[in-house]
């Protein structure tokens, strides 16, 4: 079931991201060919990112909760100016993808959206997220432009 997200999921949000992250992060790609940056992990700066995302519009983060363990994430950022919402951060543990869940998620927080005005929805992947090339564009998500990720030692 999909519930409101209360600071005690907090540590299960950030367990899930840990997992499910670990192969679709432009963090974890940059660790992979610089190492370490500043002296934090691609872990540390997800995880922080997720800590950000929930204190910054706890009402826009939805949990998907089975027998009492969260299961499954979103996180919603709003521009009331422009009514854009943005998908942030979406994350099902893998013991459970391919059920639905995400999709169940990704509903929850277009619905979210258009309670708070938005006009348009937006979410972002990278070319190495099957799971994420294949579910957008099944949920109405139309492709608008590609974007290449550069960095460099200093």
């Amino acid at each position: 079931m999909i519930r409101a997200y209360c600071d005690t999921d907090r540590k299960a949000l950030k367990e899930i991201t840990a997992r499910t992250f670990a192969d679709v992060s432009i963090d974890r790609s940059i660790e992979q060919r610089f190492g370490l940056v500043g002296g934090t992990s691609w872990e540390q700066r997800k995880l922080s990112q997720i800590e950000a995302e929930c204190d910054a519009n706890p009402g826009g983060v939805f949990v998907y909760e089975e027998n009492g363990t969260v299961i499954g994430f979103i996180t919603v950022g709003l521009d009331h100016l422009t009514r854009q919402g943005r998908i942030l951060n979406l994350a099902v543990d893998q013991g459970h993808q391919g059920k639905g869940l995400g999709t169940q998620l990704i509903e929850r927080a277009l619905q979210y959206m258009r309670d708070q005005g938005m006009e348009l929805a937006r979410i972002e992947t990278l070319e190495d997220n099957a799971v994420g090339r294949h579910l957008y564009p099944k949920m109405g998500f139309e492709e608008i432009a590609r974007q290449i990720y550069y960095a460099r030692r200093l």
